[in-house]
């Protein structure tokens, strides 16, 4: 392949939000290879869900949704086996997926930066297979998700600390941490879901949140809690501030296995502790908790870092998104980003920027 190309259309990513876009872009008649190419810099298909613990399983994260266009291949992650690792489900439902509608992915390809290249964005690109090239396009859809860039918040003696310490995105498997004091820091669906793992495997366990856990035992307060935390999302996009957490938002539903894990004591979180020492964490009443490792579950951010030539970022520390298009560049549109994030919201904005990418062509 030749070191520079070009294409009108170019998508970032291949998870949900990626291959949403592309499958309406080829409702609207578009063709893969010609009109618009997906790069993605995961070895394989499944977008972040390739890169999750093994032990996790679907219904114990948030719920997968469908693709648009998935019930043609007759598959759904509702009637999926959920004894295999999800990884691996959605892994081989992304696959087919793909192969079925002939999206064409190009992987592994890691997007370095896109620039201005006149009138048209150089995307910028490296991988393994064809070195570095440029492509040009007259459209970018980035649909980078967050699982390149974990968060990890600062608190003081972080650097001090003489045992582990990993986020999320590192975490392989509970048996690393046998027998040892494990402190686990986050009040999402992954801090839970580590410590019930770690619960019979580690020797001491804690957890620690920022702010209490607001467990929901109803179907209702949750669709409710979820329509107010996507209502946020966006208000946040329009007005180029910082995404707040949707954890935040819509609190978390409680299974039959969390309740019984609340039961237990194993669920109960403290209040953030006010500082790291080497051998553990001081707590506000100046109580001491040793440590031999600490999980950061703080959740992850937009993975923009390639966008940064093109100046999108707001005073405010966010981008200024309406409807899946960046209102500072209108070359640009930013699918699974804020109120889209979602698997539910994936599949209404793929149609969405999809639509307004024709538009413009």
């Amino acid at each position: 392949m030749a070191n520079e190309a070009t294409v009108p259309v170019v998508i970032v990513g291949a998870g949900q939000a990626g291959l949403s876009v592309a499958y309406y872009l080829r409702k609207f008649e578009l063709s893969p290879g010609r009109d618009f190419v997906i790069f993605d810099r995961g070895p394989d298909a499944g977008g972040a869900w390739q890169h999750r613990w093994r032990s996790l399983r679907l219904g114990a994260a948030h719920r997968v949704n469908d693709l648009p266009g998935m019930g043609e291949l007759g598959l759904s992650f509702d009637t999926a086996d959920r004894s295999l690792p999800a990884r691996e489900v959605v892994a081989d439902y992304y696959r087919r997926y793909e192969e079925h509608h002939g999206l064409k992915v190009v992987r592994p390809v890691t997007v370095r930066s896109v620039s201005n290249r006149g009138a048209d964005l150089m995307v910028s690109t490296t991988s393994p297979g064809f070195g570095n090239r440029d492509t040009t396009a007259r459209l970018l859809v980035n649909a980078t998700g967050t699982w390149g860039s974990p968060f990890v918040p600062h608190y003081p003696g972080v650097e001090r600390f003489g045992g582990r310490q990993l986020h999320t995105a590192g975490y392989v498997s509970a048996e690393e941490f046998a027998g040892q004091r494990v402190l686990v820091v986050g009040g999402g669906t992954s801090a839970i879901g580590f410590l019930l793992e770690l619960e019979d495997v580690a020797a001491e366990l804690s957890w620690a949140a920022r702010r209490p856990i607001d467990w929901i035992h109803t179907e209702q307060l949750e669709l409710e809690g979820a329509s107010a935390a996507v209502a946020a999302q966006d208000e946040a996009a329009r007005a180029g501030r910082a995404l707040p957490s949707i954890v935040s938002g819509t609190g978390v539903s409680v299974s039959r296995r969390i309740a019984a894990g609340i039961a237990r004591g194993v669920l109960v979180a403290r209040p953030m502790f006010s500082a790291i020492e080497p051998a553990g964490v001081r707590w506000p009443d100046g109580t001491f908790t040793e440590a031999d490792a600490i999980i950061w579950a703080s959740g992850f951010r937009p993975e923009l870092r390639h966008l940064s030539a093109l100046k999108l970022r707001e005073k405010a520390g966010g981008l200024s998104v309406g409807a899946g298009a960046s209102w500072t560049d209108p070359r640009i549109f930013l699918a699974g980003y804020g109120p889209q994030a979602s698997t539910v919201g994936a599949h209404r904005a793929g149609r969405m920027i999809a639509r307004q990418v024709v538009a413009l062509l």
